[in-house]
């Protein structure tokens, strides 16, 4: 999928909740919280209902979460006055983000990176790069190509992440687990979860 707002708002306007909305946090990001990363400035790339922004203005952190959907956002909004939490929610598109007049200490991306093609890939890198001070830490999961099937995302590979991530980051890559809401059966589905800490 495109960064297009009507497909993506449309997901979200549906009885059914898209198959990445699982209504919690992806357990890879609850772990990752467990050690303490998802403190400081966090930027949450693609929030969506806004699941791991909560949980990191939960444990303190002072959050900012984007997405282009406005309905997403609108649902995010909703939770963190439901939960009592003070996190900025804002419509924008992850291609295009402006560098904040402070830069973000940690940023994450649930299930973004692999919506893109190869050309826009390297555009979405560039604007993550803008938002993270220089040491920051960039957590990102995406479909790995070790998933059958031809459903869904882009799968991505190994090398594809590495190239992507080959200036100014330093990256390591472990295998990880997605959750989804059913989809021809499947509930979990075969990732990747990047740690890249920008180095210039």
């Amino acid at each position: 999928m495109t960064q297009d707002s009507g497909s993506w708002d449309e997901s979200y306007r549906r009885d059914a909740p898209p198959p990445w909305d699982i209504g919690h946090p992806q357990p890879r990001f609850a772990q990752l919280a467990e050690t303490g990363a998802l403190a400081g400035r966090l930027f949450d790339c693609g929030c969506g209902t806004g699941e791991h922004s909560l949980l990191a203005a939960s444990l303190g952190a002072d959050v900012t979460g984007v997405d282009l959907s406005a309905t997403a956002i609108a649902k995010a909004r909703r939770k963190a006055e439901e939960r009592g939490l003070s996190v900025r929610f804002e419509v924008g598109n992850a291609l295009e983000l402006p560098a904040p007049e402070v830069a973000f200490d940690v940023l994450i991306d649930s299930g973004v990176f692999h919506s893109f093609d190869d050309t826009d890939r390297l555009r979405y890198v560039a604007s993550l790069r803008r938002q993270l001070r220089i040491g920051g830490a960039c957590y990102l999961m995406c479909f790995s190509e070790r998933q059958p099937g031809d459903w869904g995302p882009r799968r991505v590979r190994a090398a594809e992440l590495r190239e992507a991530f080959a200036d100014d980051w330093a990256i390591e890559l472990e295998r990880a687990i997605f959750e989804v809401n059913e989809i021809e059966g499947v509930v979990e589905v075969q990732a990747w979860f990047v740690t890249a800490r920008r180095t210039r």
